[in-house]
């Protein structure tokens, strides 16, 4: 079936992969959109709203929209060339200006063609499923995706850049930083993060005022905390966050009580331990191990995440599978992550599994932390020097760059 794909991707990519990854992303914004369902983005044009009146950014405004906002003071930038539409066009607009962002990024990794066209075919459905909500989780997944793909092209300021916006605005943009050993150029990298942060401090006070704005950054870190202790409260119905490890842990095991830090504190040992291979940093296969265990990491390691996030971790199942030896077995685990983490909330499953399984015991995260903890296992074993993957194997054409 995958060879199928990839031959047929080879000749007839623009014809399938193009159409299946804007179009599902329009009919879903657009379907969402006609029926007034863009609460999320009434949120972020408030965001810029907000800002040049001056007004608190983390507090409810029930009369103008539901839940609060949580994103940085810079997100006032991001989403002002949006907020002059009227609202539905504005947020049909924004949809599809992820889409493409992502898209953008996915061509920019250093794999071949057809395996950059598999990886956006197999993520067309959970892009369908994230454009819907209109949140930011793929321009995030963009953004560290840019940041490994600029490293290793040794653009490094631009790196420095799509690190910066991605923490600036959601905090797991972050996880860039791992991929500083890969850098031929880190003096230069580092400058450029401290440029930046400086200039994206600086900015929004065009908008405001610093005090404001100084103001603002107190009370997002303390917005943060509080949305980290709601989370996880499960049992009173909120049901829809903390689809992470953690969360799924402690609703199969009935210990609501569990801290994160029991989950995380291990997560982060062995995502360093990856690092015992530093010798091997410019072997291409090494780097896009610890690319999918990057992107995996702040997902399956969050008390914020829902199933709209897995945009960000759901590229890195497909980075794996194309980048790896096709096994057999390869093809089995990555049709189960599919089946159980990208369709486990649509109507593929009856309404009962997703009411009474997926949902409450946090299933979404299960697949990807199987596969989390079996990349890491493949990068601690040098899985990363064995013979290439699927598209290589078939012949594909050669990477972007080489001769």
């Amino acid at each position: 079936m995958v060879t199928f794909l990839a031959a047929s991707l080879r000749r007839k990519w623009k014809y399938l992969v193009l159409p299946l990854w804007f179009g599902l992303c329009f009919i879903a914004v657009c379907l969402e959109a006609f029926h007034g369902n863009i609460n999320n983005y009434i949120i972020f044009k408030h965001v810029f709203l907000h800002v040049k009146e001056q007004l608190p950014l983390y507090i409810a405004y029930p009369e103008s929209y539901f839940d609060v906002n949580l994103y940085g003071p810079i997100f006032s930038l991001v989403i002002a060339p949006f907020s002059i539409f009227p609202d539905t066009v504005g947020a049909i607009l924004w949809g599809m200006a992820n889409a493409l962002f992502l898209y953008a990024a996915i061509r920019q990794l250093p794999l071949t063609k057809t395996q950059q066209y598999l990886i956006l075919l197999f993520s067309a459905n959970e892009l369908m499923g994230a454009s819907s909500y209109f949140q930011f989780n793929t321009a995030i997944a963009a953004c560290i995706l840019l940041t490994y793909a600029c490293i290793h092209k040794g653009k490094d300021v631009w790196a420095a850049f799509f690190v910066v916006l991605g923490t600036f605005t959601k905090l797991y943009g972050i996880v860039g930083l791992a991929f500083f050993f890969f850098s031929e150029h880190k003096l230069k990298f580092v400058v450029s993060v401290l440029l930046w942060s400086v200039l994206f401090f600086v900015l929004p006070m065009l908008l405001s005022s610093p005090a404001y704005i100084i103001g603002s950054y107190v009370e997002w870190f303390e917005s943060l905390s509080h949305k980290h202790a709601n989370n996880m409260q499960f049992e009173q119905g909120v049901l829809l966050q903390d689809i992470s490890a953690g969360g799924f842990i402690r609703r199969v095991f009935h210990w609501p009580e569990m801290k994160n830090i029991y989950v995380f504190g291990p997560a982060v040992v062995l995502f360093l331990s990856q690092y015992i291979w530093l010798k091997y940093r410019r072997n291409r296969y090494y780097q896009l191990y610890i690319l999918c265990t990057t992107l995996l990491f702040p997902v399956l390691f969050s008390s914020s995440s829902e199933a709209c996030t897995y945009i960000i971790a759901f590229p890195a199942v497909c980075i794996w599978y194309v980048a790896a030896a096709p096994l057999q077995w390869r093809h089995i685990l990555f049709g189960f992550i599919v089946v159980v983490c990208s369709f486990s909330h649509s109507d593929i499953f009856t309404p009962w599994v997703r009411h009474n399984i997926a949902v409450p015991y946090a299933i979404k995260a299960f697949p990807c932390l199987v596969l989390w903890l079996l990349i890491i296992y493949e990068v601690l074993t040098r899985h990363f020097l064995r013979e290439p993957g699927i598209a290589v194997e078939l012949g594909a054409d050669r990477l972007p760059g080489e001769d």
